[in-house]
C-alpha cells in the first residue's frame, strides 16, 4: 500500500545512527496563517532554504485550493496532517494536486517544524499534503525515504493550538480516515459534519493591505491590449473589479471566444477581501465593440478570480473561468505609477 505520510517508526534507532548533523537555523521569510476553527496557526516559511518547496506550498495556498480542508489525520505525539481533502456541504473532495515538487531536506524535523509529506519510495513525490511534527522526529524522519523536506516552522503560541488539535479524539472513519481527529462526535455510525472536523482555511500574510488607494487603472504588462479598472469599497470590505479588451474593428464571427481574442470583449468581477487578497465572481460578457450601436448580450457567471497586491503599484490576478476551462495568472501594474499618494498614505497609517 501506498503511505501518504510518515511510516517506519520502528526503525528509529537504527537510523539515529545515521541522522545528520543539526544544520544552523535557517533564514525566515514569507509567512502563512492557518484559521482553524480551534485558533491560529502562524508558520514561517524557509522561503531561502527551501525555495521550491515554499513555492509549491504558496501555489496551494494562493490558488484557495487549502480553504476548507481540514486536519485528516492525527498521531499524538508524531504529526498532525492536512492538505489533501476540503470539506463542503457535506462532500468529501480531494484537492487536485500540482505536479511533484523536488524533494529539498536539510533542515530537521523538530517539534514544530511542518514537512511535506510524500509516497513511501518515492523522494520527489510531494504534492499538496503537510504535516507539522508534535515532537522531535529528527532521528526518523530526516534520513527516511531522502528525507522529509522541512519547509516552516510554527511561530508564537501556535503550538498550543497545534497540541489542542494533537488532543482531539480520533476515529476509524475507514480508509484513509483511520487516525480522523473529531471534536465532539457521538459516535455510533452518525455522519460526520462540518462541525465534528477540524476544519481550516490558509492565507499568505502580507504587511500591505488592500485600500480605496488602488482605485485606479491597470494593465497587464506582459499583454497587449488588456486593461484593469479595480474600484475598492473599504466600509464593505469589498473590490469591483472590470478586466476589458479593447481594438476598433469588429471581430469575425468564427473567431472563438477567448482570453487575449478579439472574440473576448470584457468581464466583471466582484467580491470581499482581507489583507492583501481578494476573492472576486467573474461575470463574462462578450460582443460589443467600440462605437458600433450594438447592444451588449446578457452577463452570466463564469468563474473566480483572485486578486492580489504586493504594493501601491503592482500585484496579480488569478483565474478560474468556467465556460472555457482557462486557468492563469496575469501581472497587473497601475498605469499612471505616481498616483499612489492615498495608496501609501493607507498603507502605512502609523507614518502619516
Amino acid at each position: 500500500m501506498i503511505n501518504c505520510y510518515p511510516t517506519g517508526r520502528m526503525a528509529s534507532v537504527l537510523m539515529l545512527a545515521f541522522t545528520a548533523l543539526i544544520a544552523s537555523a535557517p533564514a525566515l521569510a514569507s509567512s502563512v496563517t492557518l484559521k482553524t476553527v480551534m485558533g491560529d496557526i502562524v508558520i514561517e516559511l524557509y522561503e531561502e532554504e527551501t525555495p521550491e518547496t515554499v513555492a509549491n506550498f504558496l501555489n496551494y495556498v494562493r490558488d484557495g485550493d487549502f480553504n476548507s480542508s481540514f486536519v485528516h489525520r492525527s498521531d499524538p505525539g508524531f504529526i498532525i496532517q492536512g492538505g489533501a481533502y476540503t470539506f463542503v456541504e457535506g462532500v468529501v473532495t480531494p484537492i487536485a494536486t500540482d505536479p511533484t515538487v523536488v524533494n529539498e531536506p536539510g533542515i530537521s524535523n523538530l517539534r514544530g517544524t511542518i514537512a511535506m509529506a510524500k509516497r513511501s519510495g518515492d523522494p520527489n513525490s510531494a504534492t499538496s499534503q503537510w504535516f507539522i511534527n508534535l515532537a522531535d522526529n529528527a532521528a526518523l524522519l530526516d534520513d527516511q525515504n531522502g528525507g522529509f523536506a522541512v519547509f516552516g516552522e510554527v511561530t508564537g503560541d501556535g503550538m498550543d493550538v497545534v497540541d489542542a488539535i494533537a488532543a482531539v479524539p480520533l476515529y476509524n472513519a475507514g480508509s484513509p480516515f483511520t487516525e480522523l481527529p473529531l471534536r465532539d462526535y457521538p459516535g455510533g455510525g452518525a455522519a460526520v459534519t462540518e462541525e465534528n472536523l477540524v476544519m481550516m482555511d490558509v492565507s499568505e500574510n502580507s504587511e500591505f493591505e488592500i485600500n480605496q488607494g488602488l482605485n485606479d487603472s491597470w494593465y497587464n504588462i506582459a499583454t497587449n491590449g488588456q486593461g484593469f479598472v479595480i474600484v475598492t469599497y473599504p466600509e464593505l470590505k469589498t473590490m469591483f473589479l472590470t478586466w476589458f479588451t479593447y481594438d476598433t474593428v469588429r471581430p469575425d464571427e468564427s473567431v472563438p471566444f477567448m482570453l487575449g481574442e478579439p472574440g473576448h470583449r470584457w468581464m466583471t468581477a466582484y467580491g470581499t477581501y482581507e489583507g492583501n487578497r481578494a476573492e472576486l465572481a467573474i461575470t463574462m460578457t462578450t460582443g460589443g465593440i467600440f462605437d458600433s450601436g450594438v447592444p451588449v448580450p446578457e452577463n452570466s457567471p463564469d468563474g473566480t478570480m483572485i486578486v492580489e497586491f504586493e504594493d501601491c503599484t503592482t500585484g496579480t490576478v488569478r483565474y478560474d473561468i468556467t465556460s472555457i476551462s482557462s486557468q492563469g495568472e496575469v501581472p497587473i501594474q497601475r498605469v499612471t505609477p505616481d498616483n499612489v499618494v492615498l495608496c501609501e498614505a493607507l498603507a502605512a497609517p502609523d507614518e502619516q
